[in-house]
């Protein structure tokens, strides 16, 4: 835990019975304790809303890509259900032009 062995936890434990002493000590490790207990279901409350406002900011793309298939359709649908362009005037004008026979 933060890299701090078994020996390094020693002395910060007899640094700290000295200082607060040895009645004080029992009820500074139980508030310790609370503390840390209280810090992880907060931040285990914040991590499960993060993520639930995840999964329903993805839930909204998905319904957004859907919705708009269905409005405007795919690229492959709109090939498939477009009409067949009319050949452009350019086209028609060089196909009269190269026809050398006269008409009768």
């Amino acid at each position: 835990m933060f890299g701090i062995g078994m020996p390094e936890l020693l002395v910060i434990a007899v640094i700290a019975l000295l200082v607060v002493g040895p009645k004080k000590l029992p009820d500074l490790a139980k508030a310790l304790g609370k503390g840390l207990s209280e810090f992880r279901k907060v931040t285990e409350e914040a991590t499960d809303t993060i993520k639930e406002t995840l999964k329903t900011d993805d839930i909204k793309k998905d319904m957004n890509g859907i919705k708009d298939s269905l409005l405007y359709g795919t690229g492959d649908e709109k090939k498939a259900s477009a009409p067949p362009e009319a050949s452009s005037p350019a086209e028609s004008t060089t196909s009269k032009t190269a026809d050398p026979k006269p008409q009768a």
